[in-house]
């Protein structure tokens, strides 16, 4: 494909990493037509070659985004169209393996040359193919299986704000989630960061299940674009072809949305909220909605960060997404917020594929927790508490402890027997108003209130 290309070597502009080349009066070895998406190779002497990407075709006018930078190149550079898309390695040789934002390895392996590649632009999932959402994720986190549980081909976000350990958070749970494959999409990441994810997976023995696609902050910024559609295709592919239960893992969505605002602004683009393009939406719900459950085959989950500048969740990188995921964790004070999370598919697998008495025991364990932060403002503001309001108050510190601290880890069915146990020192009976066949069934024998 090489061999077939147009010179080009009008460059007209060069706007930060944007190129513009006048396609008018060319210099034709094989006619070749731009096509939005195409990539190209810009040209500058003899050993500068930096690589392209077709992102605005108009009146002749085809602009590029150089993935590379811009600098060290001229408006005397000459550009070759390549006649085909961006592609990335899929095969079972990239688990374990490390790209960066276009696709080549990074982590000092093989380049894998022979393997084959596949184009990362692909359509929209067939609505007869997709399965609805019934197999659950089992992540070991209390807050979310027991209480907002991750379902197969769900697309969901954790929310949360600079300083926060969302990024250990992540790694957590992609080491401890039921999957069969991770595919990790990093999206300027400081190299600490990086380094955390790689030595994390490395270090839990999950490396050999990991694809990691990873643009850090001194990569070109445009780059950045292209790690979700790298992540997606590959997590597409192991579902579709290879029948595989596959998670994918980015952070952070809001640099991922900072790096589309700034090639707007470079390309002139009329900006709508808080500098953001019109298509924002639009934009993130193109990545977002290639999670599904295929019919006959695997499912492609996503859990993404979405960081929330000044803890606004009125912002527009939030505000969007909230409309297009379904649901979200949100993380506060280093928990997991009971009443900020949210999983809307957590009713098609919570009594279903869990045990019988975990919408019970959801329900009552919100209900009393909700009691107890009413307990603690009444304790604030000095008025008088009630013996129900001090049983409320240790339920609250034991709830924080056992359930909402992000580092401990548990099954399900032992989060369930711990929430009995923890009903059974903090109230009687007759005040958890449960079925009384669950209460026969679970409740601690031995355990008395107020032990």
């Amino acid at each position: 494909m090489i061999a077939h290309l147009v010179r080009h070597v009008r460059i007209k502009s060069i706007i930060g990493n944007i190129v513009t080349v006048n396609v008018a009066g060319k210099e034709t070895l094989q006619a070749i037509t731009p096509r939005f998406g195409d990539l190209a190779v810009v040209e500058e002497g003899a050993q500068h070659a930096s690589l392209a990407q077709v992102i605005k075709i108009q009146d002749g006018d085809v602009a590029l985004q150089v993935f590379s930078g811009t600098q060290g190149i001229s408006t005397q550079a000459a550009v070759r169209f390549l006649g085909k898309s961006m592609q990335v390695t899929y095969s079972a040789n990239i688990l374990g393996r490390i790209f960066n934002g276009t696709g080549r390895p990074i982590d000092g392996g093989s380049d894998l040359q022979p393997d084959p590649k596949v184009p990362i632009e692909s359509t929209s999932v067939n609505p007869m193919k997709r399965v609805l959402a019934s197999k659950m994720i089992r992540t070991r986190v209390p807050m979310i299986d027991l209480f907002n549980s991750l379902v197969e081909s769900q697309k969901i976000p954790i929310f949360s704000i600079s300083g926060e350990p969302y990024n250990a958070f992540l790694a957590r749970i992609g080491i401890q989630a039921d999957a069969d494959i991770v595919v990790f999409a990093g999206l300027g990441l400081i190299f600490d960061d990086f380094h955390f994810f790689r030595s994390r997976f490395e270090q839990a023995g999950v490396f050999a299940r990991t694809v990691m696609f990873v643009n850090q902050a001194s990569d070109p910024i445009v780059e950045r674009l292209l790690v979700p559609d790298l992540a997606l295709t590959v997590a597409e592919r192991f579902a579709v072809e290879q029948g595989k239960k596959v998670l994918v893992l980015m952070t952070d969505m809001t640099a991922y949305a900072d790096a589309m605002k700034e090639v707007g602004i470079a390309m002139e683009h009329v900006p709508s909220n808080r500098g953001y393009m019109g298509d924002l939406y639009s934009q993130l719900a193109r990545r977002y909605e290639k999670a599904c459950d295929y019919r006959g085959a695997g499912s492609v989950t996503i859990l993404s960060v979405t960081t929330m500048p000044g803890n606004d969740v009125t912002h527009p990188v939030p505000d969007n997404t909230g409309y297009i995921t379904e649901g979200q964790f949100y993380l506060h004070n280093k928990m997991l917020d009971p009443f900020g999370s949210l999983s809307r598919l957590k009713q098609h697998v919570i009594g279903k594929v869990t045990r019988e008495d975990h919408a019970q025991i959801m329900n009552t364990m919100i209900r009393f927790y909700s009691g107890a932060n009413e307990a603690e403002q009444k304790q604030a503001m000095a008025f008088e508490l009630s013996d129900f309001d001090n049983k409320l108050l240790k339920f609250g510190e034991l709830f924080r402890v056992r359930f909402m601290d992000i580092n401990v880890a548990l099954d399900l069915e032992d989060a369930l027997d711990l929430s009995w146990q923890t009903l059974a020192e903090c109230f009687d009976k007759e005040e958890l108003l449960m079925k009384q066949a669950l209460i026969d069934k679970y409740f601690p024998a031995h355990e008395q209130a107020g032990v």
